[in-house]
């Protein structure tokens, strides 16, 4: 747990405010049609991350990871109300400096909208020799 300004950034899944991340991963555009079990489930196999304010959570964010060779990062967010307060910038930063993050070699993540605050953070958009596969399953 780590407290920075106004908000605290906890690695504790049972602060997790489940229906918020629930009710606001299913209206956004990465995770429609998801499940309240399937958001279960992948709370459960990956580190998570939340945001709080007064003990109220406003963001979250999951990473899957071996600790050594990869990390994939998924579901960041930060409710509205407290948007374009630095609070993404912070809990990423969190996360790209947990210790048992710090000797992984390659980071993934996806996103459509975001690439500005990832940019910041060393992220690049993706091109060249190596070609990313995906398999999706529907």
């Amino acid at each position: 747990m780590r407290q920075h300004g106004e908000i605290e950034i906890s690695t504790d899944k049972s602060r997790l405010d489940i229906d918020m991340i629930y009710s606001f991963l299913t209206e956004s555009y990465w995770a429609l049609g998801r499940t309240r079990e399937q958001v279960i489930r992948s709370i459960e196999n990956t580190v998570c991350f939340g945001v709080y304010i007064d003990g109220r959570q406003i963001g979250f964010a999951r990473v899957l990871t071996d600790e050594v060779v990869f990390a994939y990062l998924m579901d960041l967010f930060i409710v509205e109300d407290h948007r374009g307060k630095g609070y993404a910038r912070i809990l990423l930063n969190q996360i790209l400096q947990y210790e048992p993050f710090l000797n992984v070699k390659k980071w993934f993540l996806g996103t459509r909208d975001a690439q500005g605050l990832y940019k910041k953070h060393g992220f690049t958009e993706v091109d060249g020799a190596i070609v990313y596969m995906d398999r999706l399953i529907y």
